[in-house]
């Protein structure tokens, strides 16, 4: 018997390997990679991606088209879509005819993925006057501005419908996109950063965090803004650290009308989602802070990635500049209910869905203002489908044990999960573990369980900022606990001790609210700043 279960185990690891490989192949083989002639780097992006991903060379396709980041629909029209399409019948990648009113329709598509390189242009200003083809309609989203990339997700219908927006087939999808039979949708991303250093860094760090498993916490950043039309993106974000909790991945979840502050000790950020403040700030406006290699991070504002090519500017550059692997944004205004949906991208992330698979699962329209930056091929959580998926270092243990034992245990009662947890977490020193149950507890107002938990991870952890971290939540259940004394010990001590770290202002204002008895503010405790451009309804 015991032969038998060798000789089963050993199977089902060659047959879970086999059907990996087989996946992999028609991905490849379904991706074509857009550079633009005129820019420089793009080319030699293209085939470093192409080399990386075993794209195949004749899967790269040049265009020649303006070096600017925003272009009219002309130049996008006579210079980008088509000379693509063209490409695309004659290699034969679209089945279709032309009917007899000279209309091209295509009924299958052997292409599912688009990468553009850095270097080709970003969105398509407005156009004035008639465009030939164009039915004007009226309303918010009347205009006809758009990003490039979601243009080119319908390069197949042939449409000169420019004003406003398209359904999205794919929209909430639980389908591999080469399983989808809709044959007009291609998910387009790009790679592209205000560096070609940052590029290559993004190529190579998701292909080894595939390979190794997205390890980290998450840092969740809300704004419990209730008013009409902005709890949408409250209620995103409140479903993302339940959908964590279920799979084991520790979260800090900020849900006041603060930001994580500047000084905030965030570590090992492997996902980061949040909303509502124009340019990068707070925690990450550092130019020292560093995400974990291969994280996810994304920002939803209005006009998070109006420009790709200044750094510091708005959000989705800055984030790739600090070590994210991808994120996603708008060009233009494009209406809160129309970006992403930030709990079904990390829904889909979650469930070994590619980067693209997931960003396009939750936009609800196409032909319109988001662009997704990354590697379309990138899937972070793949590796856990994978059986050989050991932790590189006993750091990476912590979440790979927290994991292994959430997904067994999580259907479990919140007490008895929660027990069973915290005996797992005392036999393996599990210091994120202890930390996240605490944050649960206090979550749910147990406040003397949270300050016992809180306090064991305190314990736990060796390296400052975690310590740091957890004193600040330790401070606030005390003080919730109707004990300021204790929070003001434990921030005196930390004081004492590390007086010159980075999140040392914030001890000290802590210290200061809770000896004038003002009460202590949420770990954001910055006031969010009121954004010039909002994210309109």
């Amino acid at each position: 018997m015991r032969n038998c279960r060798s000789y089963l185990f050993v199977l089902l690891i060659v047959l879970l390997v086999a059907a990996n490989s087989r996946a992999e192949q028609p991905v490849a083989a379904s991706t074509v990679i857009v550079y633009n002639k005129a820019a420089d780097d793009s080319a030699e992006l293209a085939r470093f991606y192409a080399k990386q991903r075993g794209i195949a060379s004749d899967h790269i396709v040049g265009v020649s088209c303006s070096n600017s980041e925003e272009i009219s629909r002309d130049e996008f029209d006579a210079y980008i879509a088509d000379p693509l399409r063209e490409v695309f019948k004659q290699r034969g990648w679209w089945t279709w005819h032309e009917t007899p009113e000279h209309e091209t329709v295509v009924t299958a598509t052997a292409i599912r993925f688009v990468a553009l390189m850095k270097g080709m242009p970003l969105k398509i200003k407005t156009y004035e006057g008639t465009y030939a083809g164009d039915k004007p309609i009226e309303g918010p989203v009347s205009q006809n501005a758009a990003s490039v990339d979601s243009e080119l997700t319908v390069l197949a219908l042939f449409s000169r419908q420019i004003s406003g927006v398209l359904h999205n087939p794919y929209f909430q999808s639980y389908k591999a996109i080469t399983e989808f039979e809709n044959p007009m949708l291609m998910l387009v991303c790009r790679l592209d950063a205000a560096d070609s250093g940052t590029v290559k860094r993004m190529i190579t760090d998701s292909i080894a965090t595939e390979k190794r498993g997205l390890w980290g916490r998450a840092f969740v950043d809300g704004a419990h803004d209730t008013r009409s039309g902005y709890e949408l993106g409250d209620r995103w974000l409140a479903d993302i650290p339940t959908q964590l909790h279920k799979v084991g991945v520790p979260v800090v979840y900020e849900n006041t009308p603060e930001i994580f502050p500047e000084g905030y000790p965030i570590t090992d950020c492997s996902l980061y989602y949040g909303w509502r403040t124009e340019r990068v700030s707070g925690a990450f406006a550092s130019p020292d802070f560093r995400f974990a290699r291969g994280a996810v991070a994304v920002h939803l504002h209005s006009f998070s990635a109006y420009t790709l090519r200044e750094p510091n500017n708005f959000w989705v550059a800055p984030l790739l500049l600090r070590g994210a692997a991808a994120s996603l944004g708008n060009v233009y205004e494009p209406y809160l209910q129309f970006t992403a949906h930030l709990n079904v991208l990390n829904d889909r992330l979650l469930h070994g869905f590619t980067f693209a698979e997931s960003a396009y699962c939750s936009i609800e329209t196409l032909s319109w203002m988001s662009v997704m930056v990354g590697d379309p091929l990138y899937r972070p959580f793949g590796a856990w489908l994978q059986l050989d998926s050991a932790g590189d270092s006993s750091k990476n243990d912590w979440w790979k044990m927290y994991h292994e034992f959430a997904a067994k245990n999580f259907s479990s009662a919140a007490e008895q999960y929660r027990s069973l947890a915290r005996q797992a977490a005392l036999r393996a020193h599990n210091c994120p573990m202890f930390e996240d149950l605490g944050l649960m507890e206090l979550a749910d107002g147990n406040f003397a369980a949270a300050t016992n938990y809180l306090g064991q991870a305190h314990s736990c952890y060796s390296a400052r900022d975690d310590i740091l971290r957890v004193i600040l939540e330790e401070a606030d259940a005390w003080n919730k606990l109707k004990q300021p004394k204790r929070a003001l010990d434990l921030l005196r001590t930390a004081l004492r001790v590390s007086g010159n770290a980075p999140a040392a202002p914030l001890l000290k204002k802590m210290e200061a609210e809770l000896r004038g008895g003002g009460g202590t503010p949420a770990p954001g405790s910055s006031p969010k700043p009121t954004p010039r451009v909002r994210i309109r309804f």
